[in-house]
């Protein structure tokens, strides 16, 4: 019998969870950015914020040549074994990880917003 190789190619965190993280942290942020940050093409971030807007949990409304998202708030797991927890904790564990997430991710900031951002997720 062979000796098994180790799968390298799995991650914990989903490319969902980290737009929607990201999304959360920023909510002007743009598909290129999205895209660039998880490896991904553009058209497949695009189709990820698709995903998550349909599912409820985002919006996306156009600002002049920008969107602007908002998470929604009190969404939980998609999952049956998790389907009972909101997915906010997970949400803010990520924008607290994210490098150079700045004033954004430090609740002391000045950022009036970045309370009442997360306070919604």
């Amino acid at each position: 019998m062979e000796p098994m190789q180790p799968r390298t190619n799995w991650t914990f965190v989903t490319n969902h969870a980290r737009i929607l993280a990201m999304i959360l942290n920023d909510p002007e942020v743009r598909l290129r950015d999205l895209a660039g940050s998880c490896g991904l093409t553009e058209r497949a971030a695009g189709a990820i914020v698709g995903d998550l807007e349909s599912a409820g949990y985002l919006t996306r409304v156009r600002r002049g040549r920008r969107n602007h998202y908002e998470v929604t708030p009190g969404t939980h797991f998609r999952h049956p074994a998790e389907g009972h927890h909101e997915i906010a904790n997970l949400l803010h564990l990520l924008v607290d990880l994210t490098p150079g997430a700045g004033a954004a991710a430090d609740p002391s900031s000045k950022d009036g917003d970045h309370r009442e951002r997360h306070a919604r997720a």
